[in-house]
């Protein structure tokens, strides 16, 4: 993708936060680059993200002014300068104003994303886990990601990636929750996106195995003597 491309791109992405289009309640105020692709990040910070061979190396904390790396030890091996992040999204969003003022462009579809949620591993009641609510299909990157526990809002002992780009211009966002599973407790990882009519809520519960009945066990009794002999 050329460059030029690319900021058109980033155009239509930012003509399509700036619509009135539904889920005002979602603020997208930032212009991210994503690598050589720009794009409309979303909340206080915003983010400005460099990816290689489609893996997020770092992105720079615009509220911090920090540079946050994926892995900690890269930073061991090479060094980034957040201000040059920043100087760089200044640049993208004089662009981007510029190329909306020039072109009459049609404001980008906002796709529907596409909710999964499972555990980290496999789930044993009272030992710790992690529940992992992967988003894909985002378009544009303006994004909602929450959890409830029975219904209730919960904050504690969650954490999220930052976007993820995509070869086919979507993104994929991840958001993970620590908890302790048990049988009284269910969970929604809750999503809100221009793309969706109404939250869409993806329903997460532990599988407890139904206790036999006294007829099974003497089947499963009789057919263990049985193969016995």
């Amino acid at each position: 993708m050329t460059l030029n491309r690319a900021l058109i791109c980033g155009a239509l992405a930012l003509i399509t936060v700036l619509s009135r289009c539904g889920g005002e309640d979602i603020v997208a105020d930032h212009v991210g680059a994503y690598g050589a692709l720009y794009s409309q990040s979303y909340g206080p910070s915003g983010q400005y993200i460099h990816e290689f061979d489609g893996d997020e190396k770092f992105y720079v904390d615009l509220k911090k002014r920090e540079t946050v790396w994926r892995l900690p030890d890269l930073s061991e091996f090479e060094s980034f300068d957040p201000q040059r992040g920043l100087r760089n999204m200044a640049t993208a969003e004089h662009n981007l104003n510029i190329l909306i003022k020039r072109f009459n462009s049609t404001a980008a579809i906002n796709e529907v994303p596409e909710v999964t949620v499972f555990p980290k591993a496999p789930v044993e009641l009272g030992q710790p886990n992690t529940l992992i609510c992967a988003v894909d299909n985002i378009f544009p990157p303006v994004i909602n990601i929450s959890w409830l526990s029975n219904g209730h809002s919960v904050t504690q002992g969650v954490s999220e990636t930052s976007f993820l780009s995509k070869s086919d211009d979507s993104f994929l966002k991840i958001s993970y929750l620590t908890f302790l599973p048990s049988a009284d407790d269910v969970y929604d990882c809750k999503v809100e996106h221009w793309g969706l009519d109404q939250p869409l809520l993806r329903h997460w519960e532990p599988e407890i195995p139904a206790p036999m009945s006294e007829l099974t066990e003497t089947v499963v009794c009789a057919l263990g003597l049985a193969v016995g002999h």
